[in-house]
């Protein structure tokens, strides 16, 4: 089981996650949607697509685009379709 924890709450727990690049991506179904906040950020990947991000807000606290996940990835990454990752503090543990 996966867990993704920040500011002293648990964000996402899976275990069907996907691990690309090193990052667990987190099937979106398993993320406290409470604690996410649309953000205006994306950014690109040449092979897996355009990322959009949330920043998270938890117990008070914001951190700010911490988490990102793909609307619609190219064919090479279709299996994070639906998953969102963390960075930026989150403590991730597989």
């Amino acid at each position: 089981m996966a867990t993704a924890r920040w500011n002293g709450e648990i964000i996402a727990s899976s275990d069907e996650t996907q691990v690309v690049e090193g990052n667990q991506y987190f099937p979106m179904s398993s993320v406290e949607s409470k604690f996410l906040k649309p953000s205006d950020t994306t950014s690109r990947c040449p092979w897996k697509g355009t990322a959009s991000y949330f920043s998270l807000d938890v117990n008070g606290a914001e951190n700010t685009d911490a988490a990102w996940y793909y609307p619609e990835p190219k064919a090479e990454a279709a299996q994070i379709k639906d998953h969102v990752a963390f960075w930026r503090g989150v403590e991730i543990t597989a």
